[in-house]
């Protein structure tokens, strides 16, 4: 049996992201420790295991790393459940007021982000240099553009690439990163999405930016400012000695120092058995960011986003400051706290803002941005996505009547997901090992079980089987779960295009809901019109 974690503790001592547990189940409040802790105990807490493992613990499992994402188990006491989507009896807007065209399949889910037209409102990454995001990268990238979103190539890949080229201590050539963005423009509409590549302080000294745009033709790129997860520089895991030299060599840090003699001879005696890499964090200014931005249209880049973290509100209003001075396409807040590769679990956990608050903040930011006549970058949200109404929420919050601020969701771990249970579903189909309940209601083989595969194999006809069967598996969660939820829910609204969603659609069911994002309560909703509609 799993123990019993008290829900209001702040201090964890058991969680299955690090593979901790506690004795008994009734745990103390304060602390999360047993009320009794005695010596002769053989599990494992939070405490026993950093006795132990010490900075190890800090991080989820690191026997999963590459075949997980992590998330943060606090409970933040807001989130979009806190807000109800209200329905309509009466009225169409964006289609005819008839019950024979008003079908819910007709509503116009397509956005635009930055400029750049989507199918569904979504941005689905970033998926860098960690291993789990290679391993997936053909589903990830195929996926997203079946599904007509953007696809986001996260930080560090061509300073991974085994196999990169560097000149003067540039990147001229990256067989990593080229794959990454051909796979993507295999299955491209061309019109719909795009790929766009993200950079940090690493990437910006090895020359990234000029690599992709001269060499590659990359249209978007993506500055890196941090992540919900976490408020430090990227981090991975590298499991070889060899590996860990070379990253030093190119100028990261690598933890602890594989350079040194006792390390090397403790790795080779399996003390520890990775490494990690870090990134440096960015320090940004004024000066050098607009002057980056600048540098990077000259050199090319047809769209400059900004991808930034759940930071404190002086530095979401600096944040959205200087996007607006840059003319930054859009940005990306990451609300706290769940990351695709290697965050620190007690970073997930405790520290920046949560996804609610920060939409909170950062429309606050882009009201007095336009009540001023400045220009507002568009923007998209994450930390946390997983599910059709969260996304309609989070779009209809941000629309005061103008149309919304928030244009699209960026999701990553739950891509990851999907594209996990594919691979693992399709595994099983080929050792004959599915469970019977899965068979019997979905069939045996990936043509059965995937339910968007006939409707894929009429549109691309001979190109069908070039599609990894991971990839229908993100496509099927992206356009049609996700895509066809998001008609229903409008349609229930009673409108039929999705910049219609607007903040008279929603209700707070909590009192801090309330005040936070200035939704009235569901018995506030209204309030005037029993007597107006009742005595008419």
């Amino acid at each position: 049996m799993s123990p019993r974690v008290p829900k209001d503790s702040s201090y964890l001592n058991s969680m299955s992201t690090t593979g901790t547990r506690t004795r008994v189940q009734d745990l103390c409040p304060l602390s999360g420790m047993c009320p009794i802790c005695i010596e002769e105990c053989p599990v494992l807490c939070e405490i026993g295991l950093s006795a132990f493992r010490g900075r190890e613990a800090l991080y989820p499992d690191p026997e999963e790393f590459g075949t997980s994402t992590a998330a943060a188990l606090k409970n933040f006491r807001l989130d979009w459940s806190d807000l109800n989507i209200l329905s309509r009896l009466q009225g169409a807007r964006g289609i005819e007021e008839d019950p024979d065209s008003a079908l819910f399949h007709k509503v116009d889910i397509e956005s635009e982000t930055g400029g750049i037209p989507l199918k569904v409102p979504l941005v689905t990454g970033a998926f860098g240099s960690t291993t789990v995001a290679k391993r997936y990268w053909d589903a990830l990238s195929i996926g997203a553009a079946l599904s007509g979103v953007i696809l986001v190539i996260g930080e560090n890949v061509c300073g991974m690439d085994p196999e990169v080229n560097l000149s003067n201590g540039k990147v001229s050539e990256s067989k990593d990163m080229a794959y990454r963005v051909e796979k993507f423009r295999e299955f491209w509409d061309g019109k719909h999405g795009d790929v766009a590549v993200q950079t940090n302080v690493e990437d910006q000294r090895l020359g990234v930016d000029d690599y992709v745009i001269s060499k590659l033709g990359v249209n978007i790129i993506e500055r890196k400012w941090g992540q919900g997860a976490k408020a430090i520089g990227g981090e991975v895991r590298l499991p070889t000695l060899e590996r860990a030299l070379t990253l030093k060599k190119r100028g990261y840090l690598i933890l602890p120092d594989p350079e040194k003699p006792s390390v090397q001879e403790a790795f080779k005696d399996g003390l520890f058995k990775s490494f990690e890499r870090h990134s440096r964090v960015g320090m940004p200014n004024q000066e050098d960011f607009l002057e980056d931005v600048d540098q990077l249209r000259g050199k090319g880049a047809e769209k400059v986003t900004l991808k930034t973290g759940a930071y404190r509100p002086i530095d979401v209003a600096w944040t959205m400051k200087m996007a607006s001075e840059a003319k930054i396409d859009y940005v990306t807040f990451d609300g706290a706290g769940g990351g695709t590769g290697m965050s620190p679990v007690p970073m997930m956990n405790e520290m920046s803002t949560p996804t609610v608050y920060l939409e909170a903040q950062i429309l606050k930011c882009a009201r007095i941005l336009k009540e001023n006549n400045k220009y507002v970058p568009d923007i998209s949200m994450a930390g946390g996505f997983i599910k059709e109404s969260q996304i309609l929420k989070a779009i209809a919050m941000s629309n005061f009547g103008d149309g919304p601020f928030v244009k699209s969701i960026t999701m990553a771990r739950a891509p990851i997901t999907a594209a996990f249970k594919s691979s693992y579903f399709l595994k099983l189909a080929e050792e004959d090992k599915l469970p019977k309940s899965f068979v019997e209601k979905y069939g045996d083989n990936y043509e059965k079980f995937f339910i968007t595969a006939p409707d894929l194999k009429e549109e691309y006809s001979e190109d069908y089987d070039k599609i990894p069967p991971e990839a229908i598996g993100v496509y099927t969660y992206l356009s049609d779960r996700i895509g066809t939820g998001l008609q229903q829910l409008l349609a229930g609204t009673r409108k039929w295009k999705l910049d219609l969603a607007d903040r008279s659609d929603l209700a707070a069911l909590t009192e801090r809901s309330s005040r936070v994002t200035r939704i009235p309560l569901m018995d506030e909703v209204e309030a005037g019109a029993y007597e107006r509609i009742l005595l008419d």
